[in-house]
């Protein structure tokens, strides 16, 4: 990889760049300028391509940090720069004077770390490329992770519907066992009604037959024992038969 690959380089806090580095000249700058004035707000990254050049921005936090690069050198070396540019200008101005600092004032501090920065990305590619193919393995495993985590949810959320499935099965046998017994016993007086109307009816049929054989009511003392004792029989034969 060729010193040229990354030409240019700045850090702005909206669109006021505050330390810049290069060593060639061109329009390039002007151009880079013009991408930042129209960039969206929000953290992201984006690559610009024009006259063989790549324009490449990293948006953080009210932060935006550039590189431009020759349009040979691929992605991968200008956005490992400008993750590692944020890294150090993150650790250097956290809650410091980069939120207030005049337009091009942190050139004197920042500029030697923009060049150090692009000499280093361009003298080990490889070393670059295996960080990127690691940081790219971490984030697949996040996404499995994540997935999985997802998976599960939904699994407990299925889980849950179930148990709540089952509650209501079980609320509702409770139920029916209620209303089983309720109409039990409502069935068992009913028969009881029933059984004993019978039985009142039989009573008084026998009263009448036995009375009738015995000449009304006048009747002597062995005709009452006979009654009684037929009586007896019948209202004993009955609750036996009823048990």
């Amino acid at each position: 990889m060729g010193q040229q690959s990354l030409i240019y380089s700045f850090v702005a806090r909206g669109t006021v760049i505050l330390a810049e580095y290069t060593e060639f000249t061109g329009n390039f700058t002007g151009v880079a300028e013009q991408c930042l004035q129209k960039l969206p707000s929000s953290n992201n990254k984006f690559t610009y391509n024009c006259d063989g050049h790549t324009f490449n921005y990293l948006v953080d936090n009210g932060f935006t940090y550039c590189v431009v690069a020759v349009e040979s050198a691929g992605r991968q070396i200008p956005i490992a720069f400008l993750e590692r540019i944020k890294e150090e200008f993150t650790k250097k101005y956290a809650g410091g004077k980069a939120a207030t600092a005049a337009a091009q004032s942190l050139n004197r501090e920042f500029g030697p770390k923009l060049k150090e920065q692009m000499q280093y990305c361009v003298d080990h590619p490889e070393e670059i490329s295996k960080l990127a193919k690691v940081k790219a393995q971490v984030s697949e495993v996040k996404g499995v992770m994540m997935e999985n985590i997802e998976k599960v949810l939904d699994r407990g959320e299925k889980i849950e519907l179930l148990v709540d499935k089952t509650e209501n099965l079980r609320s509702q046998a409770q139920d029916f066992r209620q209303q089983g017994t309720k109409i039990r016993r409502k069935m068992w007086f009913q028969n009881m009604k029933i059984k004993l109307i019978v039985l009142g009816i039989l009573i008084a049929l026998i009263l009448i037959i036995v009375l009738s054989v015995c000449g009304g009511f006048h009747c002597d003392c062995h005709c009452a024992r006979s009654v009684g004792m037929v009586l007896l029989t019948y209202f004993l034969g009955f609750t036996f038969f009823q048990i």
